[in-house]
């Protein structure tokens, strides 16, 4: 069954689900935007500018979350050969890329009135700098490289190798002395963040979840239609 995979079919399903998820997008976007610019409080040391948190935070979980499940399709892809795991991969890399990127660049927006600069070399920061590279370099390997199962190899290598960087950058504020602080959202301790600003830091992640699944469903359509338009039923 894994080695299976019929365009015409996938094509059915996913081609109708962005307009809904589109849809939730905008309802959950729209609350989330609210809670964290009007009804969230003003941080006592920062004033408005934590705000940026709502943005910065979801976008760097999200571009971790995103490569670590890019590795799990390229280990699944050896393990099962089945090449519609690297598809998948492929149609999730540009908007984890973009979410890295948007990490970094709000954490400057956000470091120069807390830090007093817009970069400093930290762990964490030269770390989420590493994984931005990767992602590149990933997105790069598929434009670089024609034969398939050579880009496939090549780009599950570098998801591979890339991971190694997941676990530094989420443990770098507890192993270094690092500008940022440390973790204020735990899931197996006590989280120090208080409600009125977890729950809108909840709501926006879901939104740029949703985000997520839109801009992958659409790249994964539009490989799925490549892939109709060469004439091939399976890949």
């Amino acid at each position: 069954m894994l080695k299976s995979f019929e365009p015409n079919k996938i094509f059915k399903i996913t081609s109708k689900a962005p307009k809904y998820v589109l849809f939730l997008f905008i309802i959950v976007l729209s609350i989330g935007l609210m809670e964290a610019l009007f009804l969230s409080p003003e941080d006592y040391k920062q004033s408005h500018s934590v705000r940026i948190m709502y943005v910065h935070v979801p976008s760097a979980w999200l571009s971790l979350g995103i490569f670590s499940v890019i590795t799990l399709l390229s280990i699944g892809m050896f393990i099962f050969k089945n090449k519609n795991f690297s598809l998948i991969a492929k149609s999730l890399a540009p908007i984890g890329f973009l979410f890295s990127i948007i990490a970094l660049v709000t954490g400057a927006i956000w470091g120069k009135p807390t830090w007093g600069t817009w970069w400093a070399w930290d762990a964490r920061i030269t770390s989420m700098l590493i994984l931005a590279l990767f992602y590149l370099m990933y997105l790069l390997a598929w434009k670089i490289f024609d034969n398939q199962d050579k880009v496939i190899k090549i780009t599950s290598f570098i998801a591979i190798l890339g991971f190694i960087n997941i676990p530094i950058i989420k443990f770098s504020v507890d192993w270094w002395s690092t500008l940022h602080q440390s973790s204020s959202v735990k899931i197996l301790s006590k989280t120090s963040i208080h409600s009125s600003m977890l729950i809108p830091l909840a709501i926006m992640t879901a939104a740029f979840t949703l985000f997520s699944i839109l801009i992958f469903l659409m790249k994964y359509n539009t490989e799925l239609i490549k892939i109709k338009n060469k004439g091939l039923d399976r890949l």
